[in-house]
């Protein structure tokens, strides 16, 4: 491990990933994607398949998480929220990943994406998932082996998705939560985000009532690399002090890097709000702050 043993039931290094890309359990998922943000919308989701053919682990697999990974039915405005069991078993079995692959997840951008995956893939029952510490830009920096064009093929796998809706929050499980002193609602998005006087905001600016903003950005290194534990119990302090949390940000990514972070520091019931404030800031119902 990179930044502390203890990590390593959720990152794995970039270093014991080059020693095991041979290994045959082992699965290599990029879920690369962009967020480009034409107005009016707050973003245009573009999947990084592109990215992945100019350069990808040797051996990777690409997943387009909007495309493969989401509920189709998901109302207009919304991106990424969880699909049915039946569709999410369906790509990873497509992608050679069954119910014993070692997964390990990575992005080309944001480490968020990477975050994702690791939480779909639990919250689908599969807790055999780590993250690449560091992503594909500290492989890169250091000069590891990189392939180029699609993904080879491979040979379906045959995956069971055990949904866990302990992991979920609703809209009406965060506004339930607004006032209760044994929950803490926990903000992803950058601090001017949070305040509500800058970056993209998804409908009203600001954010929800009582919540907290803790910055996935802020959350790694230079690197790309998961902060030290024990940087990250000071900045998670609020939220662990609280028997619950629900994570959120503007359309349930950049939280599960709070999640994972949660998660690692021992916290044990840490729920993220899936469809975040691109469903909640839209809502004129729905109470919101701004300022810090």
């Amino acid at each position: 491990m990179a930044q502390d043993s203890s990590h390593s039931e959720y990152l794995v290094s970039t270093e014991w990933l080059a020693e095991h890309l041979g290994d045959p359990g082992i699965v290599v998922l990029d879920g690369t994607t962009h967020l480009m943000p034409p107005p009016p919308m707050p973003y245009r989701v573009v999947a990084g398949r592109a990215d992945f053919e100019q350069g990808h682990i040797p051996g990777a697999r690409f997943v387009d998480i909007d495309a493969e990974l989401s509920d189709p039915a998901q109302p207009p405005g919304l991106h990424f929220t969880v699909p049915s069991p039946e569709l999410f078993a369906a790509t990873m079995g497509r992608l050679g990943v069954g119910d014993d692959t070692r997964v390990v997840t990575y992005a080309t951008a944001n480490h968020w994406w990477a975050t994702r995956l690791w939480w779909m893939l639990r919250a689908f029952g599969h807790t055999n998932t780590v993250v690449l510490d560091g992503g594909f830009q500290l492989w890169q920096k250091e000069g590891r082996p990189i392939e180029t064009g699609p993904a080879r093929p491979v040979a379906p796998s045959v995956f069971t998705a055990r949904y866990q809706p302990e992991m979920v929050a609703t809209k009406h499980d965060v506004l339930a939560a607004i006032g209760q002193g044994d929950v803490c609602t926990l903000n992803a998005l950058r601090a001017e985000q949070h305040a509500g006087t800058g970056g993209t905001f998804y409908g009203r600016p600001g954010h929800i009532k009582g919540s907290v903003n803790v910055p996935a950005v802020d959350l790694v290194d230079a690197d790309n690399r998961f902060r030290p534990l024990a940087e990250l119990r000071t900045m998670l302090a609020g939220p662990l002090a609280k028997p619950e949390v629900i994570a959120y940000c503007g359309g349930g990514i950049a939280a599960t890097s709070a999640t994972l972070a949660l998660t690692m520091l021992g916290h044990r019931k840490v729920r993220l709000y899936d469809a975040s404030m691109s469903e909640w800031a839209v809502d004129p119902t729905l109470p919101m702050e701004t300022g810090a």
